[in-house]
This record gives C-alpha cells, sequence and structure tokens, in this order.
C-alpha cells in the first residue's frame, strides 16, 4: 500500500506501514462487484464516536477524503460487500453487516460464522439501498466501507452517523485488493500487526501451494460464469487474483478480450466460446442450472470440456462464495480445495468435485 495513502498521526508520527461489475446482486457475485435518506440528530443516536475515545488519532484517506479514528472502535458496521470477514479475522464482532449473496445467517458465510463464535449474529443490512435509519440505530462507532461503490452522498450521510472509510482512493469501486482491505481495516481497529500477520499467513500458503504444485507455473487458467445462458469471462478480481496468485496465466486468446484499462467484465457469443479454452475453465453458475452454458452442445466442444478440464461452482457452493469474497477468511478454505481440484483438471479429471453446494 502507498504508505502517502494510509497515515497514522501520533506515537511521534510513526507510518502504519472483485472481481466487479454491473450489478450488485447474487447473480454479480464473480462479475466482481442507493438513495439518500436524511437522518436528523435524533436518528443519529450516540453512535458518533469523533472524540469518544482516548489515544493517536489514526487519519486513513479514501475516495472521499480522510476518516480520523482514536481508540479501538467497538461498534462497526460495514456497507461493503466482503468487510465483515476482515473485522471478525481481527477478534471484532460488527454489529451490522450488509448482505451480498448467500443468504446466510447475519450475512455470514461458514468461514465467518466461525469466526464469530458465540457472540452474537450481526444485524443485516439490505444490499440494494442502504437504509441510513437502521445504520444509524446501531449506534455505530465506525464505517466501513472499503469494498463498496459508495456515492458522495451515501458516504456524506454515513460520515454524518459515525466515521467513515470509503473505498480506496487508488482502486477502482469493488477492486481493492484483499492485501490492502486488511491494511485499512487493521489500521482502523488499530491492530496493524495483526493484520500484516494474517496477510502473511495467506500469501505463505500461496507459495506453499506454488512450491507443492511446479505444473501451475506453465499453465493456463481463465474464470467465467454462466448467467441465465449468457456467458461471461473476467480478468480482474478476487477469484481471477487467486489462480495468478498460484502462478497459473491467462490464455492468449482470452487476454485479448480485456483492451480497456479497468479490464471489465467481458460477455462472449455462443459463436466464440473458443476464447474460452484454458487448461483449467472454472465456470460460475448462475441462475437457472438448466440454462447452463456448460449442458450446451457448443460448450461441449471445447477441448476443456472433452478433456474434463472444466470445474463448474454453483452460485451458492461455497468455492464459488470464497473466491468471490476473496478475504482473509474465505482464502484459507479456497486454498483447502482449489490447488489440489486445479491439479486434477490439469490431469483432465473429470470428476473433479472440490466442493458441495450449500
Amino acid at each position: 500500500m502507498d504508505s502517502s495513502r494510509l497515515r497514522v498521526r501520533g506515537a511521534g508520527g510513526r507510518g502504519a506501514g472483485a472481481g466487479r461489475g454491473p450489478a450488485l446482486t447474487r447473480r454479480g457475485a464473480l462479475l466482481g462487484m442507493g438513495g439518500l435518506a436524511a437522518l436528523g440528530a435524533a436518528g443519529c443516536g450516540g453512535g458518533n464516536g469523533r472524540g469518544s475515545a482516548d489515544g493517536p488519532v489514526r487519519t486513513i484517506e479514501h475516495k472521499y477524503g480522510t476518516a480520523e479514528i482514536s481508540g479501538t472502535p467497538e461498534r462497526i458496521v460495514t456497507v461493503g460487500l466482503t468487510e465483515q470477514d476482515y473485522v471478525l479475522a481481527l477478534n471484532v464482532a460488527p454489529v451490522g453487516v450488509r448482505e451480498w449473496f448467500g443468504e446466510h445467517p447475519g450475512a455470514l458465510w461458514p468461514w465467518a460464522k466461525e469466526a464469530l463464535g458465540d457472540a452474537d449474529l450481526p444485524e443485516v443490512l439490505p444490499v440494494d439501498e442502504l437504509d441510513f435509519e437502521q445504520i444509524g440505530a446501531l449506534a455505530p462507532d465506525l464505517v466501513l466501507g472499503v469494498n463498496s461503490g459508495l456515492t458522495q452522498d451515501e458516504y456524506d450521510t454515513l460520515d454524518g452517523i459515525a466515521p467513515t472509510i470509503a473505498q480506496h482512493p487508488d482502486h477502482p469501486d469493488f477492486g481493492v485488493p484483499w492485501q490492502e482491505i486488511a491494511r485499512v481495516v487493521g489500521t482502523a481497529l488499530d491492530r496493524e500487526d495483526d493484520a500484516e500477520a494474517l496477510i502473511a499467513d495467506i500469501e505463505e500458503r500461496f507459495k506453499d501451494a506454488r512450491d507443492d504444485h511446479p505444473e501451475f507455473a506453465g499453465a493456463t487458467a481463465l474464470l467465467a460464469s454462466s448467467i441465465d445462458g449468457a456467458a461471461w469471462a473476467y480478468a480482474e478480481g478476487p477469484a481471477p487474483g487467486f489462480l495468478t496468485q498460484l502462478g497459473m496465466g491467462m490464455p492468449e486468446q482470452a487476454e485479448a478480450l480485456f483492451t480497456d484499462e479497468e479490464r471489465a467484465p467481458k460477455e462472449v457469443s455462443l459463436e466464440e466460446l473458443e476464447l474460452l479454452e484454458a487448461d483449467a475453465l472454472l465456470v460460475g453458475v448462475y441462475g437457472d442450472p438448466e440454462a447452463s452454458i456448460t449442458g450446451m452442445d457448443v460448450f461441449k466442444e471445447l477441448d476443456s470440456a472433452k478433456e474434463g478440464r472444466v470445474l463448474e461452482m454453483p452460485e451458492m457452493s461455497r468455492l464459488n462464495g470464497a473466491l468471490s469474497f476473496g478475504s482473509v477468511l474465505s482464502l484459507h478454505y479456497a486454498l483447502d480445495v482449489l490447488p489440489d481440484a486445479l491439479a486434477a483438471l490439469l490431469d483432465g479429471d473429470p470428476d473433479t468435485e472440490p466442493d458441495e453446494a450449500e
């Protein structure tokens, strides 16, 4: 992370040093990645944590300015898609969490529920439109929207309730790498060292996976999805990043699709499905599974399909959720199951099933 963007004031001035897509819906999970309700003073309650705690002030820059935080926030609301995992990984239970997809109690996938332990489930916030009255009633002392697409108006309203950290200024909306989300949340919670330890642990696991599977270095892999029978290919986001961190490359014909600076998801016509050819092809299946491209004759003509090098991931499967979240908690699950599954795909094992739908 650029140290000029993340600073801690005090203590002698020492430094602290989604795949995104067109819709915030369950079907947009592997694509990456509201209205404004005014709140009166009574709606804000006593939750505004400014100046309520002692200690050095930590100043975090974001898309719309800076957030100044002192002490250790305890009532945290997450309005991004995945920050709950980072908060829980740092041993804090959020009081409010924005639903993304999965429809799990408390909007927590299994890895997050395990980290929650016996603490109370957080209140679930809707994904489509922020409910500012609901957020104000939770009396937060910190609002996290690092992995989000907050508008200026939404940020201004949230910042009137409690110190709010919007998306990172140096990355697209919903496009902040997991390492930087961890560092921002770690600084916000005054747990920078713990956040760095989480990052180091996962990066060591990626290294171990690469060492265990040297065949990944010369192999190609591609993330695609079937959304109601339409095919999409992806170059950026948590799941493509996972494949890259394992040392796998994108096929040249797929790479040629991504000519824009943001390398946004690209729809691939059924007549051009050969563009999805890869040594290992992962396909997230959204909408009606009966309409999936993987069941179409044209897809079955791909060498990837004929040779058993395709892994389907149902929308609500744990692996799809883990790759979509790409968090310091979910990555451990993905690293438990996917490297060996990818190795089997490279060998053309058509019976590779690393994960069960929930």
